[in-house]
Formats: C-alpha cells, structure tokens, sequence
C-alpha cells in the first residue's frame, strides 16, 4: 500500500508536471497535494515497516519529536491545500469570468506558501507543548507513531494547561480551513442552484467532484479516528483507525482523480506511452549495437 500511494502520487506530479495542458492552478494545488500526501505517509509507515522486519519497537525522543512534527506539518499542508482548492473551484464556477485574472500564478504560489507556513507555525507549537514536559511515566506509547496527545497522556506532570492550549489551536487550525471549504461549496452550490438548465449546473458541479470526494475521505477519515479514540479506549482499535487515516487517504487521492478525471488520464497515458516507447527504443538500439558486435 505504502509504494502504491508513491508511484500513484509520482505519477501525478510528473503527469501535471510534463503536460502543458495541465498548468492551470487546480493542477498546481493537485500536484502540491500528491507530494504533501507522499511526505505525510513516509513520515510513519517505513519507520513502521523498518520495525516490523527488525523486531523493534524502539525510537529516540529526538526522533519522536521530529515524527510527530513532521506527521503533524504535512498533515495540515494537506488540510490547507484542501481549502486552497475548493476557493479556487469557487472563483471558477462563481467567478468564470475572471478567474484567470483571480487565479493568476502569483496567488496560487502564495496559496501554497501560506499553507506551508501556517503547517509549520502548528507543528511547533504542538512540538514546544511536549517539549515543556519534564518527565514520563510510561514510556510505551500505545501506537505505530508519535501521536501528540499520547506523549501528554505519558507525562509524570499535571498536563491540564498544555492540554487546553494544545486543543485551543487545533481548534483554530481545523476550524478555519473546513470554514473556508464549507463557504466555498455553499456559494458554489447557491450559484449553481440559479443556473437555469440542470445540465449546465451538473456539468459545473461536476468539477468539484473529485475534489469533493478527497474531502470527504480525509475528514470523514479523521473524524472516525476522533470518534474511535473517544468511545473504545483500546490502543489496538486505535491504531488500526489511526492506520487506516495514514495510509488508505493519501493512497486513494490519487485514484480518486485520475479515475474521475479525463485530463488526467490522458496525461498519463501520454506521459507513460512516451517514456515506454522511449525506453523500448533504447532496448533495440543496445540489441542493435550487440548483434553488429556479434557480426
């Protein structure tokens, strides 16, 4: 599942990436998602895998921190660049006509850099929250990965205040982008609603629906890894919720918009047919050079 979700995302960003056709900003965000996604499961899954094939469980508290730093950094990457892509999907179906001057590559650029940052500025407020606790007093962390709010649980002191600021900004964090998306589809479905032919309100929703679907995986997803830790408290159902979160989301994005997108597709048949011949045509040029040796 692991090398399925990167050669899905690769294929995506060399797809978007060699296709002049697809230089446009959804492409853009699209190709910036695959690569956060590919970052936010490489940061637990070979650390899991490597584990499982050694026989240890055991990690530093330098790489600990540095884990859920990164986990939690490419995490809300993905959560920004989510709301980036449904407020471009707004300026397209509200705004048509002046998308392009909207849409310009400067913004999406700083779109991107905006959700870099503020990922950044969250991950380490989260990693300055563990890093003021003194002790533990368990060192067994009931997961595949650190979580967070498992390294408060392990803590030898009163965690109350870390655990209300750590709350306070995820509640900032999560509730601003899903706002964002949440405002977004309302003016698009409110514009669509006015469009007087269904078809052409099908056909311009038809364009959010991919984007929808990730949506709706990677909170649905979350959501259920809140719900699981909050009613079962087994660290087996939780890890494998959590499981679940890191690995199905990013490994399906990428089948979710090829699959439901034409552009896509013939993107990467182009870009897979050009490379295969490419690679077949070396295959008879060294045959050709060995057979003249042979001669």
């Amino acid at each position: 599942m692991y090398l399925v979700t990167m050669l899905g995302n690769l294929l995506i960003i060399l797809a978007v990436a060699f296709d002049s056709h697809l230089h446009t900003p959804m492409y853009f965000f699209l190709s910036n998602l695959s690569l956060a996604d590919m970052g936010f499961i490489s940061t637990t899954i070979p650390k899991m895998i490597v584990n499982i094939q050694i026989h240890s469980r055991v990690i530093s508290y330098a790489g600990c921190l540095t884990q859920m730093s990164i986990f939690i950094l490419f995490g809300s990457i993905d959560d920004m660049l989510l709301t980036a892509m449904a407020y471009d999907r707004f300026v397209a179906i509200c705004h048509p006509l002046h998308y392009p001057v909207i849409m310009n590559p400067r913004l999406c650029c700083i779109l991107v850099l905006l959700s870099f940052f503020i990922s950044l500025l969250e991950s380490q407020v989260h990693n300055w929250i563990v890093l003021q606790l003194t002790c533990f007093s368990d060192l067994e962390i009931s997961n595949f990965f650190c979580d967070p709010s498992l390294l408060l649980k392990l803590a030898c002191s009163d965690t109350y205040t870390n655990n209300i600021i750590m709350y306070f900004f995820v509640a900032i964090f999560g509730f601003l982008p899903i706002s964002g998306i949440l405002f977004s589809y309302s003016k698009i479905v409110s514009s669509i609603l006015r469009v007087p032919s269904s078809g052409g309100g099908y056909k311009a929703f038809t364009t959010c629906g991919s984007h929808l679907a990730v949506v709706c995986l990677f909170y649905g997803t979350g959501i259920g890894v809140y719900l699981s830790s909050a009613i079962s408290h087994s660290p087996r159902k939780d890890a494998v919720a959590l499981a679940i979160y890191t690995v199905v989301t990013p490994m399906l994005n990428p089948f979710i918009y090829s699959l439901r997108n034409r552009d896509i597709k013939r993107a990467m048949r182009s870009f897979l047919g050009r490379n295969l011949i490419s690679v077949s045509m070396e295959c008879s040029l060294k045959n050709a050079e060995k057979l003249s040796l042979y001669t």
